[in-house]
């Protein structure tokens, strides 16, 4: 089967740091772009943070720009979102998703061709 599988969820205080991991389960990830989405509660998905497959190009979400960053190690089938000096926020599940078929931006959800089953972040005040 194939999947995509984050961890590294967790509750934290505000201001502190987390970082989520991605990788594929039967799943090559490089050829892929990744982004992470958050669901916060009440509120639609949206894009926090996206890679290229390369990894040489990544966006941001203005919430979340200089804050967080999105790395990418393909040798090891992973990405990473490294959340710094969390706002509670920033209390969501994380959701990664990965795409090979491209076209329009990055942060539209119905370009991403696998999710993931999403980590939940809680960040307190």
């Amino acid at each position: 089967q194939v999947q995509v599988l984050e961890s590294g969820g967790d509750s934290v205080q505000a201001g502190g740091s987390l970082r989520l991991s991605c990788t594929g389960s039967g799943l090559t990830l490089q050829g892929y772009g990744v982004g992470w989405f958050r669901q916060a509660p009440g509120k639609e998905r949206a894009g926090a943070a996206y890679i290229t497959a390369s990894g040489r190009t990544t966006f941001y979400a203005e919430s979340v720009r200089g804050r967080f960053t999105i790395t990418r190690d393909n040798r090891k089938n992973m990405v990473y979102l490294q959340m710094n000096s969390l706002k509670p926020e920033d209390t969501a599940i994380y959701i990664c998703s990965a795409r090979n078929r491209y076209g329009g931006n990055w942060n539209e959800s119905d370009t991403y061709n696998f999710w993931g089953q999403g980590t939940q972040v809680t960040v307190s005040s």
